[in-house]
């Protein structure tokens, strides 16, 4: 396997041409004008802004060009080096370069290029509206990409199935020593538990009934610690049977303080046997049993806030994620399986359903991202010492209208009932805001 490196990233709908970013390169750079800046941003001719900077290419056609060895690809930071002591001046390399991320500087008589400040970008941390960041989502591919994966390849998901992701990454985190919960759901439907005696899954996995998932894990992690034998017990389940069926044995497993974490991938609906509502289904959402017609239009009552609900059981730990932001989760994660060794453990999941959800297959961790930045989907974490943190503040969120626009089960709203969600959005957040004991930054909750 290769290795993956960190990058800059620009969302260009932030970018308002503030030129910050530039100042701060020529400051940290030494320079005397916008000229020696390694950044540009320039108009896109649509009225935005693009931007100009060296990508650190894989492949890069500037080294490819460079007949004097000056630049190489360096194998630790995925930088592209520039030596000055090769350097022929033959500008070769900007032919090459697609993205004008290397450029002559006639003031100082050679090139110019991003070398990322040594890893502490000095555009990023002065970009004011978030236009800029700094990606190390490399560390976990190249952390964990080579571990074992936990589910045997060619499982029966749908197309750009976000539950699918989901339990890879948690099990390759998770690793070997571990028993595995997935009642019936999308999860073991894809062949996880398996089929015909044949398991899908490299752990002992198991299959219990909607109503009882977390008492039959509480059952079997007192068994082993009878045992002497520190084993994960995991929970793999779907919003049907931790919102409904299954939340009169989660509440209790969970007042009782087992040890165990549990991981609600949350689609808002059973997908599995037809796209039908579940209890954390949103307002105004198509389902097979919430149609759109002349009397109604979509779900009429407004979907569960079951992580804070889980709050309110005073777990050792709750949180809220989305695989649009893998460090994030990770870091959850490994919260949550440090917990679970004493106590219970509780990550809620967003997981968008393409089938279900009416959207195009490729643009499942899109529409996830959709939802962190529109405060849709507030992510944070609570613990009954350190109360309730914010892990990515929102302060400029986006309309919750870019959100339901990407979203076929949204597709029918009317205004009314779009003001109604996003009252609901701002309200939600606005209470959770209240359980903050840190001053730390915070979403905007009004």
């Amino acid at each position: 396997m290769g290795k993956a490196f960190d990058s800059i990233v620009f969302h260009g709908k932030n970018c308002d041409g503030c030129g910050d970013c530039v100042t701060a390169c020529v400051k940290a750079k030494g320079g005397s004008d916008a000229l020696s800046s390694r950044i540009k941003i320039l108009p896109d001719g649509a009225g935005g802004f693009e931007l100009a900077l060296c990508r650190q290419c894989g492949e890069a056609k500037c080294v490819m060009n460079c007949p004097s060895g000056a630049l190489t690809k360096n194998g630790d930071s995925g930088v592209i080096d520039w030596a000055d002591d090769k350097c022929v001046n033959c500008l070769l390399c900007t032919v090459g370069c697609a993205y004008g991320g290397i450029t002559y500087e006639a003031q100082i008589g050679h090139v110019i290029k991003c070398d990322q400040c040594g890893g502490q970008p000095a555009c990023v941390a002065a970009c004011p509206h978030d236009a800029l960041a700094f990606s190390t989502i490399a560390g976990i591919y190249n952390s964990y990409g080579d571990k074992e994966d936990m589910f045997a390849p060619g499982l029966s998901a749908c197309q750009g199935c976000n539950s699918e992701l989901l339990i890879r990454h948690t099990m390759r985190r998770i690793g070997p020593n571990a028993v595995v919960a997935a009642p019936p759901g999308c999860i073991p439907g894809m062949g996880t538990v398996g089929y015909n005696g044949k398991t899908g899954a490299k752990v002992p996995i198991f299959h219990p009934l909607l109503t009882n998932t977390s008492s039959m894990l509480a059952g079997i992690r007192r068994y082993y610690e009878r045992q002497g034998r520190d084993v994960t017990v995991v929970a793999l389940a779907g919003d049907g049977g931790t919102v409904d069926v299954g939340f009169q044995a989660l509440s209790g497993a969970a007042e009782r303080g087992e040890h165990i974490l549990y991981i609600c991938v949350d689609n808002e609906g059973y997908m599995n046997t037809g796209m039908q509502s579940s209890g954390s289904t949103n307002y105004g959402s198509w389902t097979s049993t919430t149609p759109v017609g002349p009397s109604l239009k979509g779900k009429r009552s407004d979907g569960k806030n079951l992580p804070m609900v889980m709050m309110m059981h005073n777990c050792a730990y709750v949180a809220t994620a989305s695989l649009s932001h893998m460090e994030d989760y990770y870091a959850k994660l490994d919260q949550a399986l440090e917990t679970s060794k004493n106590g219970f453990a509780y990550v809620h999941v967003y997981a968008p359903c393409p089938s279900g959800w009416r959207f195009h297959s490729s643009k499942t961790i899109d529409i996830c991202r959709l939802g962190v930045e529109t405060n849709f989907i507030p992510l944070w974490e609570f613990t009954p010492k350190g109360g309730l943190r914010f892990t990515l503040p929102t302060e400029n969120p986006r309309p919750i209208t870019d959100y339901l626009k990407a979203i076929g089960k949204y597709r029918h709203l009317e205004p009314a009932q779009i003001e109604h969600i996003q009252h609901l959005a701002d309200e939600r957040l606005s209470l959770l805001s209240k359980f903050v004991r840190d001053t730390g930054a915070r979403p905007a909750a009004e």
